[in-house]
């Protein structure tokens, strides 16, 4: 009976570390949060107008800083990075759909690292700990699916202190989305000379990210609309929305498909790359803002610098964890 009892605990655990992120995503985000926070919208404010080569630049400073820092200087980078959401428009809402992303995001890196982590990594990572806190014990079947037997304290703050790694990332790259045209993207690749074959695929890529999430909600109106959850209880019918994102998936994807068809019918009978350079008629300024910009990017590099001779740095063991 006991055993019994185990195995659904443990199944339990492992569907709740995997679900809780997906359900913050689709309940408290939603298809439509996420197309908000992934396309560009217009604006005044500092991130608006500062140049796109600083925007990217501080990308990937911001990445390279929380890669080779401590985590908890990746917490604050994100509490940071998190606040500036409420510079943009309608920042309280954005604000709102960034905070559970994020949330999401750690939960689901934690949840993704802490099982799977060997005891002879958790060595290094807390070489004074003598003994490790066991806070359950799984079957011995689950190492077929990468799982440790047994789940650890020291494992949860390992998972969670990565996680701290990848959310400011996250945000950094979704305010660089929100904050720039693509006119702008591809006159800053052009500018520093990045192949035009690589500009087009990114800004297709970039295109396309709001689109998948404005081809996912149709397709899940559309499903209500067709009557999914009609006369079904409230509870059941809210759960539903499950259910019909699985159902667009298929979907989304012909019509991405059909997309993509057009678009590289269009690039080639607009003569796309047919010759080695383009023109604009827009150049991109260096106006005063971006020394803003600029020094907060050699701001980030110092702090990282200085936090790597203090010990603070990525190595293992965390000195000052």
């Amino acid at each position: 009976m006991n055993n019994l009892v185990d195995q659904i605990i443990s199944w339990v655990i492992v569907l709740y570390g995997s679900a809780v992120p997906a359900l913050f995503v689709i309940f408290l985000v939603g298809i439509t949060g996420l197309r908000e926070i992934t396309r560009y919208e217009s604006g005044n404010t500092f991130l608006y107008k500062l140049n796109p080569v600083i925007k990217l630049v501080l990308t990937i400073v911001v990445m390279t800083v929380a890669a080779t820092t401590i985590w908890w200087i990746g917490a604050i980078l994100t509490l940071i990075l998190l606040l500036s959401y409420l510079t943009l428009n309608e920042g309280v809402r954005k604000f709102g759909y960034a905070f559970f992303l994020t949330l999401s995001t750690i939960l689901g890196g934690t949840w993704s690292i802490a099982p799977y982590t060997p005891p002879s990594i958790l060595q290094l990572a807390f070489p004074n700990v003598k003994q490790f806190t066991v806070i359950w014990t799984f079957p011995s079947y689950f190492q077929v699916m990468g799982y440790e037997q047994q789940l650890t304290l020291e494992a949860l703050i390992y998972g969670l202190q990565t996680a701290f790694r990848v959310a400011p990332v996250l945000l950094s790259a979704l305010l660089f989305i929100t904050t720039t045209t693509g006119s702008d993207i591809f006159r800053m690749f052009t500018k520093i000379k990045i192949p035009i074959a690589i500009t087009f695929s990114v800004l297709v890529g970039i295109r396309m990210i709001p689109r998948i999430f404005e081809l996912l909600d149709t397709s899940v109106k559309m499903q209500y609309i067709r009557g999914l959850g009609y006369g079904k209880p409230r509870i059941i019918s809210s759960l539903l929305i499950v259910y019909a994102i699985f159902e667009a998936i298929i979907p989304t994807m012909v019509y991405l498909f059909r997309g993509a068809k057009n678009l590289a019918i269009s690039a080639d009978t607009r003569g796309f790359r047919a010759y080695p350079s383009r023109t604009s008629l827009v150049e991109l300024k260096f106006t005063s803002l971006d020394y803003y910009g600029l020094m907060i990017i050699v701001a980030l590099i110092i702090l990282a610098i200085v936090a790597n001779l203090l010990g603070f740095g990525r190595t293992i063991p965390y000195v000052g964890a």
